[in-house]
C-alpha cells in the first residue's frame, strides 16, 4: 500500500509539472505578437519566388526570420510592390518591411528605420555591345529605366532633369525586360539587383558601367514610433556580433560582408 501511495503522488506531481510546461508554453505562445511583414517578391537576391513556389526567400528574408526570432515576435508576410510599402506602413496595414528600403531624411519624416543592415548604391546597366552610354552623362538624349518610388528614381529626376527620358516600372523584372527588347537604352537601380540580374539571367546580354552613384544604406522600416525599433536594433547587432550576419551575408553575395556592414553605420 505504501509503495501505492508513493507512486501516485509521484505520477501526480509530474502530471503537475506536465501541465505547468504545457500552460507556460501556451502563454508563451499567446504573449508572443504577430507582425505584418511587407516585403517585395521581386528583389533578387533580397527577395524572390522561385518558379513554382510561392513562399518568398532571398537575403532580407533570412535577416527578418533571425530578427524576429531575436526579438521575440512572430510574422506573416505580406507581399506588395515597392510603391505600396511606405503606404502600408503609415495606415497600419504594416507592421514591419524590407524591401531593400533607403534610409533617407524624406522617408524618416514619416516612417522609422532600425539601424542599417546594409549598404547599396546605385549602378547603370546597359546593353552589350552598346558604348554610347559609359556613365550618368551619356544618358542625355537616351531613355533610362528604373523603378516607381525608389531613390534611383529621385536621383535621376534631380541629376538629369530633362536631359533624359526616364521610365519608372512597377518592378525590377519588367525594367530588365524593357532594356533587353530594346525599349529603354539603360537602367539605373540599386547596384546589387543590377550586379545579381547581369551575372545571371542578364549573362552574356547586359553589362554594369560608370561607378557607384549614392552610397545608401538600406534599413528595416516600421511606422513611426513603433516599439519594435529598439528590440531590432539589439537583434542586428547580436547577429554581427555572433556572425550570423555574416553567414547570411555570403549565403546570398558569395563573399563576406565589408567592414562597414559588421557594425551599425
Amino acid at each position: 500500500m505504501r509503495y501505492g501511495r508513493q507512486a501516485v503522488a509521484v505520477a501526480a506531481v509530474m502530471a503537475t509539472l506536465v501541465w505547468n510546461a504545457a500552460a507556460a508554453a501556451d502563454q508563451s505562445g499567446q504573449s508572443k505578437p504577430t507582425l505584418t511583414a511587407a516585403l517585395v517578391a521581386s528583389f533578387v537576391p533580397f527577395e524572390m519566388k522561385k518558379k513554382g513556389d510561392d513562399r518568398i526567400t532571398g537575403f532580407d528574408v533570412d535577416i527578418l526570420k533571425n530578427v524576429a526570432k531575436r526579438a521575440g515576435f512572430d510574422y506573416r508576410v505580406r507581399s506588395l510592390d515597392f510603391k505600396g510599402i511606405i503606404p502600408a506602413l503609415q495606415t497600419g496595414s504594416a507592421d514591419i518591411a524590407l524591401a531593400g528600403i533607403s534610409i533617407t531624411q524624406e522617408r524618416e519624416k514619416v516612417i522609422d528605420f532600425s539601424d542599417s543592415y546594409y549598404l547599396s548604391g546605385l549602378k547603370l546597366l546597359v546593353r552589350d555591345g552598346d558604348s554610347s552610354i559609359q556613365k550618368l552623362a551619356d544618358l542625355a538624349g537616351h531613355t533610362v529605366a528604373t523603378k516607381i518610388g525608389s531613390t534611383s528614381y529621385e536621383y535621376l529626376q534631380s541629376h538629369l532633369d530633362d536631359r533624359a527620358k526616364i521610365k519608372p516600372y512597377p518592378n525590377s523584372s519588367s525594367m530588365y525586360l524593357a532594356l533587353m527588347s530594346g525599349s529603354v537604352d539603360a537602367v539605373f537601380y540599386d547596384a546589387p539587383n543590377v550586379a545579381y540580374f547581369a551575372r545571371t539571367k542578364g549573362k552574356g546580354k547586359v553589362h554594369m558601367v560608370g561607378k557607384l552613384r549614392a552610397g545608401q544604406p538600406y534599413g528595416i522600416a516600421f511606422p513611426q514610433g513603433s516599439k519594435w525599433v529598439e528590440p531590432v536594433n539589439k537583434a542586428l547587432a547580436a547577429m554581427r556580433q555572433d556572425g550570423t550576419y555574416a553567414r547570411i551575408y555570403k549565403k546570398w553575395f558569395d563573399k563576406e560582408p565589408p567592414k562597414q556592414q559588421t557594425a551599425s553605420e
